[in-house]
């Protein structure tokens, strides 16, 4: 009887679609993982820096573009600017690094930014570095997948109008990916991430050889001529060129996203966890500002001009360009200088960054779902973030990056340049959150310790934490003024609401917790006076007298039978069929002027709460148990109404007696077999 007890309605056809659905399951993510699979997920160094770095390295295939495409604004002259550009952008890169390599070695729990901001400067200012992180998180996602849909719409134009379902289909991809666990993930990324490192350093170093020995040409674009804008006819001079440069700056500053990931990333190392996570670190800093100043050189010495509208904005032997030209990216015109257009290395270079601007969004899937999980676990965000799917991932968490990114992508047109104004704002308001939290930590920790070596160390962690705090508190300002109007005011209203939801999660889970509490009303030995059970009868049929017979197995205190009198000749004919059978039991026939079911049953059920309201009233209904989906619409529905109706009242449980008809025989053997 309890084996059938387990089947639910249209159990066959539900069986059977739920084992369709799970057999795509395991090829699409895999066989699960045992609990003590856990340490098996952990990643050495050389996987970690593909899986956690990626965004961070990536940043080269576009933060250059971005810093040439906003210098353009004012003509060809202020372009020369963008290796200056660069270089405050990598000493702010630099000194971020540094700064979280404190970060990791004070706070290795995987909390980053969050609990760092948490635990120094309140919950208020721990909620809102979550928010920004999330909606940076998401962002990370939307930006490198369209700036990956449009290096590939640059190796094959014929899909330079596709960008947006390309990009689309690349975060599905990639969610399948991490949903098959971590370590899977960084197998699969290690190599391709190592590959475009390689092809971006090898291609910085044969464009010096070339430069040095005078064999490197000049990029397509190099011969034409920057109109610039009505507002910057005199460059950079003026209050609106300096205002342009710290734009330019703070569009370059994407460089820096990625770095957080982390310090939110450290119980996935391998131990000493600590110590990896911080070489890690350094080798990131490293590499990223090598190849960014490699691109933003050889950008500079071929000539590479970038426009936000190429037939408006630039001019050919003084001529405007016809409305059909693509503009490629600025590591495409590099590659097309250096090697030749076309050729294998060209191919290779841009394929790779392709790739690994797909591949950036993983830092993404690997921090998102992590800190979902910490904030899931503090009452922030819905409990289901905070466990973990079949591969041991965050496989929740997964999905929800990925439903918010594509939400983006289809938005924005996967359009790079009007999505990047969305960027980098909640990035650094974590980043500037962090560095004043660890103030304050070592600030604490100086009061304590006593050792004068350890008294040094944390003085010099304090000095690179402030140095990091008073630079991305400047960044973040510029950042603020630059690109409020641009689409930053999106990005800060989206964390706000966040924050908001957050909260009221929070504010959710705290009061349920309170009413569920346990005190001495609730207590184990405080029983109900009676238990008062009611059995709803609409025919008088095998499934009724099924469920008349368990209750009156449970031996209540009191057993009554209800029948509503909604058909005059179907009541009458229900009441005879009862007194036939000699039940002993009353039957008691509920009016129904107005046809209704539902209400005369509430109405009886509150009526015994007020005459004995610390009696348990049991309420017991036959259903039938179909084996094919559309039989469920023909059966139980009133069934389904009235336990949904009875559930709000106070005092009043729900039994419901299954009865299997012959159509669900299919669906118990079925089962079986599974």
């Amino acid at each position: 009887m309890s084996g059938s007890m387990t089947l639910t309605p249209g159990a066959t056809t539900v069986t059977r679609v739920l084992t369709f659905f799970n057999a795509i399951k395991r090829v699409l993510v895999g066989r699960p993982f045992r609990n003590d699979r856990l340490a098996h997920t952990l990643l050495p160094k050389r996987i970690a820096l593909p899986v956690f770095a990626s965004d961070a390295l990536s940043s080269v295939a576009y933060a250059p573009d971005e810093i040439l495409l906003t210098l353009a604004l004012a003509g060809g002259a202020a372009v020369t600017m963008a290796p200056w550009v660069g270089i405050s952008v990598m000493i702010v890169l630099l000194t971020v690094v540094a700064s979280y390599r404190q970060n990791v070695h004070a706070y290795p729990s995987g909390g980053g930014d969050y609990e760092i901001a948490n635990t120094n400067l309140g919950k208020t200012a721990g909620l809102t570095v979550a928010a920004a992180l999330l909606v940076d998180y998401v962002l990370t996602v939307a930006v490198s997948m369209s700036s990956a849909a449009n290096y590939l719409a640059t190796a094959v134009p014929g899909l330079h109008s596709s960008q947006a379902l390309i990009a689309a289909l690349g975060v599905v991809v990639l969610a399948l990916v991490n949903l098959r666990g971590i370590k899977e993930a960084g197998n699969v990324f290690a190599v391709p991430t190592y590959i475009f490192i390689a092809c971006i350093l090898g291609m910085t170093a044969f464009g010096l050889f070339q430069a040095v020995t005078g064999q490197l040409g000049t990029a397509p674009s190099a011969d034409f001529t920057i109109v610039p804008q009505a507002d910057f006819e005199n460059g950079l001079a003026g209050l609106a060129g300096g205002f342009l440069l710290l734009r330019a700056f703070s569009s370059g500053a994407a460089a820096l996203t990625g770095v957080e990931a982390i310090s939110n990333g450290v119980p996935n190392f391998q131990k000493p966890k600590s110590k990896n996570a911080a070489t890690t670190l350094l080798l990131l800093g490293a590499i990223a500002a090598g190849m960014l100043a490699g691109i933003l050189y050889l950008a500079r010495v071929t000539g590479v001009q970038m426009a936000q509208n190429p037939a408006g904005e630039f001019l050919l032997h003084g001529r405007a360009l016809p409305d059909s030209y693509v503009q490629n990216p600025v590591i495409s015109q590099i590659a097309s200088t250096v090697f030749g257009s076309g050729s294998i290395p060209f191919i290779i270079i841009v394929a790779a960054t392709g790739v690994i601007l797909v591949f950036a969004s993983n830092t993404a899937f690997n921090g998102f779902p992590v800190l979902a999980s910490i904030l899931a676990q503090d009452g922030y965000l819905p409990r289901q973030l905070r466990t973990r799917g079949d591969r041991l991932a965050f496989s929740n968490g997964v999905l929800a990056l990925a439903a918010g990114s594509l939400v983006l992508i289809i938005a924005f047109n996967a359009d790079v340049t009007k999505l990047i104004q969305l960027y980098i704002v909640g990035v650094f308001i974590s980043f500037t959150s962090s560095q004043l939290g660890m103030i304050r930590h070592w600030g604490r920790a100086l009061r304590v310790v006593k050792d004068s070596a350890s008294r040094r160390r944390i003085i010099k962690s304090r000095t690179i934490n402030t140095l990091g705090f008073l630079m991305t508190l400047t960044v973040l300002i510029i950042v603020l003024i630059t690109k409020f109007e641009q689409g930053a005011w999106i990005a800060l209203l989206a964390m706000f609401f966040l924050f908001l939801v957050m909260w009221s999660i929070r504010a959710h889970y705290d009061n349920v917790a309170k009413e569920l509490a346990v005190d001495e009303d609730s207590s184990p030995r405080a029983l109900p006076t009676r238990v008062h059970a009611v059995l709803l009868v609409s025919h008088v049929r095998k499934p009724v007298l099924r469920a008349l017979a368990f209750a009156r197995a449970s031996r209540p205190s009191r057993l009554d039978a209800i029948t509503v009198d909604i058909d005059a000749a179907e009541t009458e004919r229900t009441v005879q069929d009862w007194e036939k059978l000699e039940i002993p039991v009353p039957l008691t026939v509920l009016a129904s002027p107005y046809r209704e079911t539902i209400t005369p049953i509430l109405d009886y059920i509150r009526s015994i709460r007020r005459e004995a309201p610390r009696d348990l009233i049991v309420v017991y209904i036959a259903e039938y148990v179909v084996g094919k989906w559309w039989e469920q619409l023909v059966h139980n529905q009133t069934a389904l109404r009235i336990k949904t109706r009875l559930h709000f009242e106070p005092g009043v449980m729900v039994a419901s007696v299954p009865w299997q008809l012959k159509s669900s025989e299919d669906a118990q053997s079925f089962q079986d077999i599974r």
